[in-house]
């Protein structure tokens, strides 16, 4: 004989009825809204465990008005920039703090306009129930988009042309400054500078704190040339810079990817580093003790810019208040400098 293995869902009436509270205060501790008590939460808990409760996904979506999804969207449009160390560690940390949450992460490659197409879609669509932006450039059109959408939005980086609400960076200005002051206190004079894209605020302000520690140090800023935050740009820029300036006997790269770059040419130029050439890059990733010699750096500890991005946008997802934070750097020495 046959029989029917179909069981039915048990309701949230149910599940208030087993807990002993009304459907109302059911359905807030199932959404984990705020003012509901410890007492109560416990009771719905129980409830849902004794008779196997599902709540529907759709329903609570919109009693909540959440999604369960954050956006992170970076202005690019390589996949293979996920294999960059920086962002690497950066989404490493993101992830590490929405562990700790139901919010889910979608990853947005936004710089081409079908990009920035869909981008504008998913927020205007609430799709997500908030976003965090990384490696913008110049008056860069995501910062224009994500304005108008209104959703809570954190910066991983300021961008350039104007002061969000709220941003997560580090001490990119202070740590330039410490790169060179380093430099500058080993007897060296002739020092030039290879630069971050400079429509990036962190390129910009590191070029800052190289002229400001130079000046304040009674020196003439030797010699600039600009990179783009690769190695390939690192290895460019370092030539340009030996024909300008072959007398130089220093080299703060703005990146440690771009430091990579500049002790190749210097190596097959025959420039003996440290002896010859000082040099210190900025990032302490992990190729900062893999290069010969290993690279003395400026520490930004990048998992932790991630993961602070994604905590403030947790906050504000939760009707908290939140602040703009400034992570320290700090001097990392190793044998190129």
């Amino acid at each position: 004989m046959a029989t029917d293995t179909t069981r039915r869902q048990p309701t949230l009436d149910e599940v208030a009825a087993r807990a002993g509270v009304s459907r109302s205060a059911a359905s807030r501790a199932l959404n984990k809204a705020p003012h509901v008590s410890r007492a109560t939460r416990d009771a719905v808990e129980k409830a849902i465990k004794e008779l196997g409760y599902l709540p529907n996904r759709t329903a609570r979506a919109l009693a909540t008005r959440r999604t369960g999804f954050v956006a992170l969207a970076i202005s690019h449009d390589d996949p293979e920039l996920f294999a960059d160390p920086f962002f690497g560690q950066a989404i490493v940390g993101v992830s590490a703090a929405l562990e700790e949450t139901e919010l889910h992460l979608l990853l947005c490659l936004a710089s081409s306009g079908r990009g920035r197409s869909r981008l504008t879609n998913l927020l205007d669509t609430r799709g997500v129930d908030g976003i965090m932006l990384m490696a913008l450039r110049g008056d860069d059109p995501l910062t224009h988009i994500v304005r108008r959408a209104g959703l809570p939005a954190v910066y991983g980086g300021r961008p350039l042309h104007f002061k969000p609400q709220w941003y997560v960076d580090s001490d990119n200005l202070g740590g330039a400054r410490l790169a060179t002051e380093h430099l500058i206190g080993s007897g060296r004079t002739r020092i030039v500078s290879i630069t971050g894209e400079l429509r990036t605020e962190a390129g910009a302000a590191r070029l800052r704190g190289y002229r400001e520690a130079m000046i304040m140090a009674g020196l003439t800023p030797y010699g600039v040339a600009e990179g783009d935050f690769t190695e390939a740009s690192g290895v460019a820029a370092m030539k340009t810079l030996l024909v300008a300036h072959p007398d130089l006997d220093a080299v703060f790269a703005a990146s440690d990817n771009m430091a990579a770059g500049a002790l190749r040419v210097l190596s097959e130029a025959g420039r003996s580093v440290p002896a010859d050439v000082a040099v210190v890059g900025f990032d302490d990733l992990g190729i900062a003790e893999r290069t010969n010699p290993p690279l003395t750096t400026i520490h930004q500890s990048v998992r932790s810019l991630g993961r602070e991005t994604a905590r403030v946008l947790i906050e504000l997802i939760a009707g908290r208040e939140a602040a703009p934070l400034i992570l320290p750097t700090r001097l990392v020495l190793r044998d190129s400098a």
